[in-house]
């Protein structure tokens, strides 16, 4: 039990370090692209996203763009690693019992809820154009919201940071939901039931191939390309392969899942998000702040500052409450308040959505400002939150 118990956390605490630490270099990379959409150089800038670096035939769809290189192929790679993070917690993780996962399920749902209403409230009347943003506020950045939690909560018992985690990996399914179900285009049957096939083709490989890293590969670059072209963001692609990853229950470190999720956190913790972050943060400042007012920045700011810890703060306390579901060791309203703003930074997944919603530039602009300023206000406020409280369990 002792070794089980050992296992479970080992993972999680680096989970943790990997995005705290990539917080903090995200945080830096998107500061550079705002600071270079805003110099004598946005130009080049702009320029150098838009560049296709591949001419290849146009049916293959493979004529991508730097900026659609980083999204759709960069970003399959990230979404494949939080496949595996899922899939660990649920076979080794605090998502393995029903009873574990009902608090931060709970959580997700209502964080997920509450933020899209507010949006769609928002915009209700308006251009239909602006309705599509309604998934944007849905979303949580595990790097940055934990990466702020380990800055300003050092004294914080270990279960706020297992209940930000589950809630934020919970999360993060349900974005991956949104986007498969609504954020897809016009599809091709044939493309897309070649991708499914692959996938398909994965599973059995989980039945009788459980060590070769390049069967998997090869059946992933053929799911990726094949959903590329049915018109389903690749990303999909990504997630799903990740579930078709052996696991070996007896030997857990010495599964595939394991040794896979190990090697590509890192990558994708330092390379691929800051690389994100960088082609994605780059927005152009106004010279006022009545675009924040504009339909679509105000129902962001106010999904993500208001609607995140509204609806996890709604969802808890109505199960501890009224369904009198105990809260976890040493976790008390307070944590879960500051855990609900800390979600409100959406930045990477709503970022990555907003390019999905919004094809045309002067929304997707909006979006993005309101994404930005939205993320900042949820930091500072779940940070000042979690400071308060470790000054007032100190001077206990």
């Amino acid at each position: 039990m002792k070794q089980q118990i050992s296992y479970n956390f080992a993972p999680l605490l680096s989970f943790f370090r990997h995005e705290a630490a990539s917080g903090i270099l995200l945080l830096l990379f998107a500061l550079i692209a705002i600071a270079l959409a805003n110099s004598p150089l946005a130009g080049r800038y702009t320029e150098a996203l838009a560049w296709v670096p591949i001419d290849g035939p146009t049916a293959w769809h493979l004529d991508l763009s730097i900026l659609l290189w980083v999204n759709d192929g960069l970003m399959a790679v990230f979404f494949f690693v939080i496949g595996l993070e899922i899939k660990r917690e649920i076979f080794f993780g605090e998502l393995q019992s029903l009873s574990a996962t009902i608090l931060p399920i709970a959580a997700a749902i209502g964080g997920v809820v509450v933020p899209a209403l507010i949006y769609v409230a928002v915009n209700a009347g308006g251009s239909p154009e602006a309705m599509a943003g309604w998934g944007i506020p849905m979303a949580t950045d595990i790097a940055f919201s934990l990466g702020i939690l380990s800055i300003a909560a050092r004294s914080a018992p270990i279960s706020v940071v297992i209940f930000l985690t589950a809630l934020a990996i919970v999360d993060d399914l349900g974005a991956i939901l949104v986007i498969a179900l609504f954020y897809t285009s016009s599809f091709s049957l044939p493309a897309l039931l070649a991708g499914i096939v692959a996938l398909l083709a994965a599973f059995v490989l989980n039945r009788c191939v459980r060590r070769s890293t390049s069967a998997y590969i090869v059946v992933g670059m053929i799911a990726w390309f094949a959903f590329l072209n049915a018109g389903i963001h690749p990303t999909v692609a990504g997630v799903a392969l990740a579930f078709a990853i052996p696991v070996d229950r007896a030997n857990p470190e010495q599964s595939m899942l394991y040794v896979l999720e190990h090697r590509l956190e890192p990558w994708s913790a330092y390379v691929i998000m800051p690389i994100f972050a960088l082609a994605n943060a780059g927005v152009v400042l106004p010279g006022g702040l009545s675009v924040l007012a504009e339909p679509i920045a105000l129902g962001i700011v106010l999904g993500l500052v208001v609607g995140k810890p509204l609806g996890i703060c709604g969802a808890v306390l109505l199960l501890n409450k009224v369904f009198r579901l105990p809260l976890p060791s040493n976790l008390h309203i307070g944590h879960i308040v500051g855990a609900g703003c800390l979600a409100g930074i959406g930045f990477t997944m709503s970022l990555f959505i907003s390019s999905l919603a919004f094809p045309d530039f002067a929304h997707l602009s909006t979006a993005k400002l309101g994404i930005i300023v939205a993320s900042l206000i949820s930091g500072i406020v779940g940070a000042s939150i979690f400071l308060v409280l470790g000054r007032r369990s100190s001077a206990a």
